[in-house]
């Protein structure tokens, strides 16, 4: 069974008067559960040493460089990193991201020895035409290399509609999305039925349990939830109560 994950993006939000925040988070053990945190780069190294999964935001496709504030895969390791996203809404709108670049940055991490969480996911034009499971699987196809595998790789899906907007997709949609996810990477890899899925976009305590109860969830990527600890144990504590 894919393991359960409760990873939390922190963004560009967080200094180290804020590393209380990821103590008291590191403090708070669930069973069953993967808990996992991407703060700022600039912070990586200073809670590498904490009881929690430590994850960067980004990477660049190449391991050193002329790349003027780039950071690469083998440097946010070298901080004490372990997980980095990829493809997150935010790089591929802010920055242009296509899914080549994203299956490349994921390359760069595997190289790395970096596990990669894929993030998915349409624009709310896109699902007011119905296309939602077309980009789905054209990012899939893209985004996802052929290396992956369900010890390297997670795959996150946010609607980027819901992203830090309150909105969230019905039960119905969430579990139709995941599920077609779930077949897709079962035809393609052969431990397709394995790799841990995310839901992120507005998981929140109050509906957490709800999100975790659906088919194919193994967990959510978190924002603003995650920024602090009152807000991001429940969530934690609402995903181990599934795998109980």
């Amino acid at each position: 069974m894919p393991r359960k994950i409760a990873a939390g993006n922190w963004k560009m939000n967080g200094l180290r008067a804020d590393l209380d925040v990821l103590r008291a988070i590191a403090a708070h053990q669930a069973a069953s559960v993967e808990v996992l945190i991407c703060p700022p780069a600039t912070l990586i190294a200073a809670c590498a040493d904490l009881p929690l999964g430590i994850g960067g935001q980004d990477c660049h496709v190449s391991a050193y460089g002329a790349h003027t504030g780039d950071i690469s895969a083998e440097m946010l390791a070298d901080a004490g990193a372990r997980t980095v996203l990829t493809g997150h809404s935010e790089r591929r709108a802010d920055h242009g991201e296509s899914d080549a670049m994203v299956a490349a940055k994921t390359q760069a991490a595997y190289r790395a020895g970096l596990r990669a969480i894929i993030c998915i996911g349409e624009t709310l034009d896109q699902r007011e035409e119905g296309a939602t499971l077309s980009v789905i699987d054209t990012q899939l196809a893209g985004s996802v290399p052929d290396d992956a595998t369900a010890a390297n790789t997670v795959i996150a899906y946010e609607p980027v509609w819901a992203i830090g907007t309150g909105r969230i997709p019905t039960m119905e949609q969430v579990a139709e999305v995941h599920a077609h996810i779930r077949q897709r990477l079962a035809d393609r890899f052969a431990d397709g039925a394995e790799f841990p899925l995310l839901y992120g976009g507005s998981v929140k305590a109050g509906n957490a349990a709800e999100i975790f109860a659906v088919a194919n969830v193994d967990g959510a990527l978190v924002g603003g939830a995650s920024l602090k600890a009152a807000d991001f144990i429940p969530i934690i504590d609402a995903l181990a109560a599934t795998s109980s």
